[in-house]
C-alpha cells in the first residue's frame, strides 16, 4: 500500500520526530533524531556563513561580508538600545541566539526539512536558558536587590499586596510566553502552508472544473510562503529583543 499520498496531505507529519541513529546509555535513550540533525545543521550553517563572510576581512567588503557586518551591527544596536552599554557584555549570547533561531526558522522553509523551532521542547529550552541567565545575572549584579523587580518603588504600601503577586506571576510567565510565542507561530504557519498545498493538489486531481479554485489556493499558498519568511525573521528578532529587555531588568533592578 502506498502511504506517500497520505503523508503528503498530512499537515502534522512534518513535525514528527524520527530516529536517525538509535543510541542508548543504559536505560536512557540518547538517539540522534531528525530534530538533533537539523539543529546541528543550523549551527554548522551559521558558523559556515560567518566563517566565509569574515575569511578575508577586506577593507572594501564583499556582499557576503557586508551582510555579516550588517547582522553584527543590527544585533549590537539592539542590545545597546534595549539593555544599555552594560548589556553589550551579553552581545555574544544574544547574537548566537538570534542567528540560531533565524537559521532554524529558514531551514524549516525548505521542503521536507524539519523545523526545530516548531517543537515546544526546543523553544522552551531556549526560553529557560534565557530566564535562568537573567536570574543568575540579576542576583550577581544586585544581590537581594534583584527582588526589587517584584516590588516597584513609589507605590503606596497597601498596593504591594496586589502588585507583588502580579509581578511574580508576570516574571514566572516570561519563559512560558517566550517559548510559546516562537513555537506557536512556526507550528501554525507551517500547518497552513501544508494545508493550502494539499488543498491545491486535491483540487487539481478533482478535475478541470476546480482548476480556478486550485489556482486561488495556490496563490494563497505563495502569499503565505512569503509571509512565513517574514515571520521567520520577525520571530527571531522578537525572541532576541525580549531577551535584551529581560537582561536589562536584571542589570538595572535597582532602578525599579
Amino acid at each position: 500500500m502506498n502511504l506517500m499520498p497520505a503523508i503528503a496531505l498530512d499537515p502534522i507529519h512534518q513535525f514528527e520526530v524520527t530516529k536517525w541513529l538509535d543510541l542508548r546509555l543504559g536505560n536512557i535513550d540518547i538517539s540522534f533524531t531528525n530534530a538533533s540533525g537539523f539543529m546541528l545543521l543550523g549551527v554548522v550553517l551559521v558558523i559556515g556563513f560567518f566563517s566565509m563572510a569574515t575569511r578575508k576581512g577586506e577593507l572594501v567588503p564583499s556582499r557576503l561580508q557586508s551582510v555579516a557586518e550588517m547582522g553584527y551591527g543590527f544585533i549590537a544596536d539592539m542590545v545597546r538600545s534595549a539593555a544599555g552599554e552594560e548589556g553589550l557584555k551579553f552581545f555574544p549570547f544574544v547574537f548566537t541566539l538570534f542567528f540560531f533561531i533565524l537559521f532554524a526558522n529558514l531551514i524549516g522553509m525548505v521542503p521536507y526539512a524539519f523545523t526545530t523551532t516548531s517543537h515546544i521542547i526546543v523553544t522552551g529550552a531556549l526560553a529557560m536558558t534565557v530566564i535562568l541567565m537573567v536570574i543568575v545575572v540579576g542576583l550577581i549584579k544586585n544581590g537581594l536587590g534583584f527582588f526589587k523587580l517584584f516590588a516597584p518603588s513609589g507605590a503606596p504600601l497597601p498596593i504591594y499586596i496586589i502588585l507583588t503577586p502580579i509581578e511574580i506571576i508576570s516574571f514566572l510567565a516570561r519563559p512560558l510566553t517566550l517559548g510559546l510565542r516562537l513555537f506557536a507561530n512556526m507550528l501554525a504557519g507551517h500547518i497552513m502552508l501544508k494545508l493550502f498545498a494539499g488543498f491545491t493538489v486535491m483540487l487539481i486531481g478533482a478535475g478541470a472544473i476546480y482548476i480556478p479554485v486550485a489556482a486561488l489556493a495556490f496563490a494563497m499558498g505563495v502569499a503565505l510562503n512569503a509571509l512565513e519568511f517574514l515571520v521567520a525573521g520577525l520571530q527571531a528578532y522578537v525572541f532576541a529583543i525580549l531577551t535584551c529587555v529581560y537582561l536589562n531588568d536584571a542589570l538595572h533592578a535597582d532602578a525599579h
